[in-house]
């Protein structure tokens, strides 16, 4: 069984896979709602993809603020989280995503990907650090317990 990495947006969903020994992530998509507040296609998405990657759990960017607060993002995240347990049956463990669109957008500048193109990537990237710092964080607890 893999994990799934997701970064959750108002328009978009990031995804991204851990390999099978669950030490990187890849990203493999994003996906795009039609319209505002219409979450089913989504979910039907993550649903197929968990599936096609045989995936045991999913990982949620949380988006606290910087002051460790939580926000009308967070609020919104939390019901996803919700919907994607009812319709996957899966564990979903938030992590906490602060400064990974950051550390993205330093990714994508780093490669030379033009600005007015960074925004068709940031979501996927975002998804895969993500999943990355989780990943990284259980190896190290593995390793240390």
């Amino acid at each position: 069984m893999r994990i799934m990495g997701l970064d959750f947006g108002s328009k978009t969903v990031g995804v991204a896979i851990s390999d099978p020994l669950f030490l990187t992530a890849q990203g493999i998509e994003i996906v795009r709602r039609k319209s505002q507040g219409k979450l089913r296609q989504t979910l039907a998405r993550i649903e197929e993809l968990k599936e096609e990657y045989e995936v045991g759990k999913i990982v949620l960017g949380f988006p606290k603020n910087m002051n460790n607060t939580e926000g009308e993002r967070c609020e919104k995240t939390l019901e996803f989280k919700e919907m994607l347990e009812k319709r996957t049956g899966l564990e979903v463990v938030l992590w906490d995503e602060r400064l990974t669109t950051v550390e993205a957008d330093r990714t994508m500048m780093q490669v030379g990907i033009r600005r007015e193109n960074r925004k068709e990537y940031v979501d996927e990237l975002a998804a895969i650090f993500i999943l990355q710092g989780y990943l990284d964080y259980q190896g190290r607890q593995h390793t240390e317990g």
